[in-house]
């Protein structure tokens, strides 16, 4: 946080004495309210203060509380004699030595500090990105402002104090250039076609999201509000758009009728409506015409190449898009049933049209996540995804689920560098996916690139906020960058969503050990194993740091036989008896590990230079070598 002084300078070329009293004025107010948010003052220059907080909501709070109480001050005072402050808050990594810090957050910090009016606070995007759904008070964007000595435009917030005239919070007008698209209402008696209006839904924010200056909420947060009887100002409010885009779908033997409708949520009226009644075979025109209406409604002008993108049909055979779309269906799910089923779904779409694209990309991330999950041995899940992710490739290479699939391909092989590019081509693509941005995170962290792994963990969470796969990798990503008290926040918020989300519950221990709250950590993970009845080796890998950590070693090395056991029963991933080696302290056997995991391509080796599990091998120089022979730093 930086704070300065409004005409400090030319005061005290006119009256010195005045000037260096209303510095002294500044510092009564201030430190004390320093000290009572924790912040800690790391210098002042003049009549400027820079400040440091391990919270980035203690900062801004702080920010606030510092102005209302200049404001206090200030009454009753003569012009001359009042004090008027800018402020400017940033949240980012900062290098500290011998008390003073540096580094490109404190620059960016105090490049918006200026652009606060006076009495005013300016935040970054990074930090609204994390605050807003916290403070009670209202921002609104002032745009994307280019900075000095900085490479991109940073969209910078002010904070809306309660005693700007003719303030309210419903005047706080958000972009109306962020969308969600609801779920349709299903207007289908028989529940077996619940699907069809899911899909539909799914495939209109497919579309829209085609449409670049759009920023659109994902699926995933979306589907919570189905059936739901939320008012439309509200459902706004929490996902933070300006735009909603609501309707209804109702499928008939070969006729479907969809009626949707438009709505500005600042001044809550309708932009636009259509009903559509047609034949099956033209649902991809629907969706096409409908995304291209919200982008003239929202004065956006599309080049030709983008509405071609957005009118393309994926398949003109109407079974095979009805089969991806119960996959689809299914595949959402996660479970090892369910996943089959979508396999199964998503086979019957290809033979139908074996050009159809993106049942080979779905089905190559099902896969993926089978054996992630230590569902299917890890070589077999090898083989299929190259082989899906190739052919996806092959058929459509503007596709971005088709790069995403590549990326799979290409981790696989721990291919990093061709990896990154495909990253990289799919967000070209499409902006707005949550998996792309989610890759790029866990990318950017691997190679300890913290600034940027922040910079797409607040992307994913601005377009997936209320989905519990997205906060769960954000938290993971956040927990390797050196933020366990961020992580554990955001995986406790996943396990009041879901209380038996083994993943957060296990990754909460996880946490807890990073803080040195060790039997904690054992509850919390013996709880993840639990929930996930001791079939998963990844939880069960999980626990022996802990528990040596808390001194119980024999239970450990217990833990870890049965690790081992469970990679012999069911020949998967043997990451998770890497992991459950070196946490007990066996480096030999926890390399001769890793080297197995190097023979089969382990996804996992992507996080081992920050796995917390090798942490105790990080002076030793066979583990050095590994690390770089993986290719992961640059």
């Amino acid at each position: 946080m930086f704070t300065d002084m409004i005409g400090y300078t030319s005061l005290g070329q006119k009256n010195e004495s005045l000037s260096l009293a209303l510095v002294d004025e500044q510092r009564k107010i201030i430190r004390p309210i320093l000290v009572r948010h924790e912040g800690r003052e790391v210098k002042t220059m003049g009549d400027a203060f820079m400040v440091e907080f391990s919270n980035v909501l203690d900062a801004v709070r702080c920010a606030y509380d510092i102005q209302r109480a200049v404001r206090e001050f200030n009454i009753g005072l003569p012009q001359e004699k009042r004090v008027q402050l800018r402020i400017g808050v940033h949240v980012g990594d900062v290098v500290e030595v011998q008390g003073d810090i540096s580094g490109d957050a404190v620059n960016l910090a105090s490049r918006i500090e200026p652009l606060a009016e006076g009495g005013g606070v300016c935040i970054t995007r990074q930090v609204f990105d994390q605050v807003h759904n916290k403070l009670e008070l209202p921002m609104e964007s002032i745009g994307a402002r280019s900075l000095k000595n900085v490479d991109m435009p940073v969209e910078v917030y002010k904070l809306v104090m309660p005693w700007e005239e003719n303030n309210t919070l419903g005047q706080t007008r958000v972009d109306s250039r962020r969308i969600a698209v609801l779920p349709l209402v299903n207007m289908i008696s028989d529940s077996s076609e619940e699907y069809f209006a899911d899909g539909m839904t799914e495939e209109l924010i497919s579309a829209v999201s085609k449409i670049p200056e759009l920023s659109v909420i994902s699926r995933t947060s979306v589907m919570g509000y189905k059936n739901q009887t939320k008012r439309a100002a509200e459902i706004c409010r929490e996902l933070n758009v300006g735009t909603m885009l609501e309707g209804s779908v109702r499928k008939a033997g070969n006729r479907v009728r969809v009626a949707v409708q438009l709505i500005d949520a600042n001044s809550d009226r309708h932009l636009w409506s259509e009903n559509y009644d047609r034949n099956l075979e033209d649902i991809f025109a629907i969706q096409s015409d409908i995304a291209q209406n919200v982008a003239s409604a929202l004065k956006i002008r599309l080049v030709d190449a983008e509405r071609d993108r957005i009118a393309r049909v994926p398949t003109m055979d109407e079974e095979a898009h009805i089969f991806e779309m119960k996959g689809r269906a299914h595949m959402i799910n996660g479970s090892e049933a369910e996943s089959m089923t979508a396999i199964g779904y998503f086979e019957q779409a290809i033979r139908r049209d074996p050009h159809y694209v993106l049942p080979y990309a779905e089905m190559a991330q099902v896969y993926a996540q089978l054996g992630a999950q230590g569902i299917i041995p890890t070589k077999e899940v090898y083989s299929k995804v190259q082989e899906l992710g190739k052919r996806a490739l092959e058929l459509d290479d503007s596709l971005a689920e088709a790069h995403l699939a590549m990326v799979l391909v290409h981790e696989y092989n721990l291919e990093f560098d061709a990896s990154r590019m495909e990253i990289e081509r799919a967000l070209g693509l499409n902006p707005n996916s949550v998996y792309a941005h989610m890759f790029a995170s866990i990318d950017f962290a691997s190679r300890r690139q913290f600034e940027k792994s922040n910079a797409e963990v607040q992307r994913m969470l601005e377009l997936d906020p209320l989905s519990p796969n997205t906060l769960n990798e954000a938290a993971t990503v956040l927990l390797a960058s050196g933020q366990p008290e961020r992580a554990l926040e955001i995986y406790k918020k996943v396990v009041s969503m879901d209380p038996r989300n083994s993943f957060a519950v296990g990754n909460i221990g996880w946490t807890y050990v990073e803080l040195g709250r060790y039997e904690e950590a054992i509850a919390e993970i013996k709880k993840s194993i639990e929930l996930e009845n001791r079939t998963s080796p990844n939880a069960l890998a999980d626990l022996p740091l802990a528990l040596t950590k808390a001194g119980r070693k024999d239970e450990a090395k217990d833990i870890v036989s049965e690790v081992v056991r469970f990679h012999e029963q069911r020949g998967t991933d043997p990451y998770p008896v890497a992991r459950a080696y070196a946490a007990i302290g066996d480096s030999s056997e926890a390399l001769e590990w890793l080297e197995k995991c190097y023979a089969v391509r382990s996804p996992g080796l992507r996080w081992v230079a920050d796995d917390l599990n090798f942490k105790g091998m990080h002076d030793d120089l066979r583990f050095q070598t590994f690390v770089k022979k993986l290719g992961l730093m640059e």
